[in-house]
């Protein structure tokens, strides 16, 4: 290992500043109160990520990934940042990549949205396809290597580059906003994993508090997540990609913390779309898909609290608008075209509207 050079210090140096003098700058995101037909004892909040200056909730992850590669010495001036990401997670270190001045590639399915694509270039990134999602992580691992540049590979680091015990991470951010509800610790928190991230500083931040509010995590079809946590076990794949954006992986990744979720539900893809629309038209402002997933699986809650007259709240993400998706999950040809029929779920979730009571048809 060579020994730290004193150029190599100043550039870490100011690096850490730039970084940290952008989250000076960010204030922090809101929590949105979403009135629930037919559930008066029980409240739903959702945290409001897409309003970070990159539109999401991996700006929080892309922030922490910079700080702990500069701090550990492996970013250098003029690198090249390299990730393997399927669009949000890209924009957010496309943006931090030029605010240091270095060059950004991300590995991406040819999939992905035009949206975040365009996003992504206009931080200054470059996009790098591939045909196969699980081909991400190898080819970004390539071109870092080639390059000599740094793979950021968000799905290794992302459960270790945040200090989940506090530091104005996520989960101490719901419980300083929660305070003054009138159910001030969350029966549930919902989140969805892409990375495993999120979860993993929210669950770890659950025990080290000891709040007594239980963890549940969503995942869509085609996900390797659900049936790793049920079968315990690291090493499970489906070899397939996730058709909702940003969440949902063909494996298991290794940020992924099992040990920390209470509890997990597979969710259609077709709730997910017909979940984000719906709520879409609620909120008056649109969406993404993760969301629809988030407060699909929270409806879902929610149900079962009803049914055992409890009461409390659950706070789960808005994760990031839907404006990155008008050409596709809003668009219904496009869903026609993947295959996917929201009728069932748009008419279970007009009919939660008028009667307070959700069926699922699955």
């Amino acid at each position: 290992m060579p020994r730290l050079s004193d150029s190599h210090r100043a550039w870490i140096d100011e690096a850490v500043r730039r970084v940290e003098a952008d989250a000076q700058r960010s204030a922090d995101t809101h929590l949105h109160a979403v009135p629930l037909p037919g559930c008066p004892g029980i409240d739903l909040y959702l945290k409001d990520e897409s309003v970070h200056p990159t539109g999401s909730l991996k700006h929080r992850l892309a922030r922490s990934l910079f700080l702990y590669a500069i701090c550990n010495g492996w970013l250098h001036e003029g690198a090249t940042v390299v990730e393997a990401s399927s669009g949000s997670t890209a924009v957010s270190e496309a943006y931090f990549s030029r605010l240091l001045g270095l060059p950004f590639v991300a590995v991406m399915p040819r999939s992905t949205s035009k949206e975040k694509v365009a996003l992504i270039e206009w931080y200054g990134g470059t996009c790098h396809f591939v045909d196969r999602a699980p081909d991400m992580y190898a080819e970004a691992e390539r071109l870092a290597r080639e390059c000599g540049g740094h793979y950021m590979d968000q799905f290794t680091y992302a459960e270790r580059a945040t200090d989940w015990r506090g530091n104005n991470n996520i989960a101490e951010s719901i419980f300083d906003q929660m305070s003054q509800e009138r159910h001030p610790v969350p029966t549930w928190i919902v989140v969805s994993a892409g990375t495993g991230g999120t979860s993993a500083t929210i669950g770890r931040y659950l025990h080290y508090r000891r709040h007594s509010t239980k963890l549940m995590v969503a995942d869509p079809e085609n996900s390797a997540f659900y049936g790793g946590w049920e079968m315990d076990t690291s090493d499970y794949a489906t070899g397939m990609p996730s058709r909702i954006e940003g969440i949902g992986r063909p494996r298991v990744e290794p940020s992924f913390v099992g040990g920390v979720v209470d509890d997990m539900v597979r969710v259609p893809d077709a709730a997910s779309i017909a979940t984000m629309r719906w709520l879409s038209a609620r909120m008056g402002r649109a969406v993404g898909p993760s969301t629809g997933t988030n407060v699909w699986a929270s409806l879902g809650v929610v149900r079962e609290m009803v049914e055992t007259g409890a009461q409390g709240s659950v706070v789960s993400l808005l994760c990031d608008s839907g404006e990155r998706y008008r050409s596709s999950y809003y668009d219904d040809g496009w869903v026609s075209e993947k295959g996917i029929d929201l009728t069932p779920y748009a008419a279970a979730l007009a009919d939660y509207e008028r009667t307070g009571v959700l069926v699922d048809p699955s």
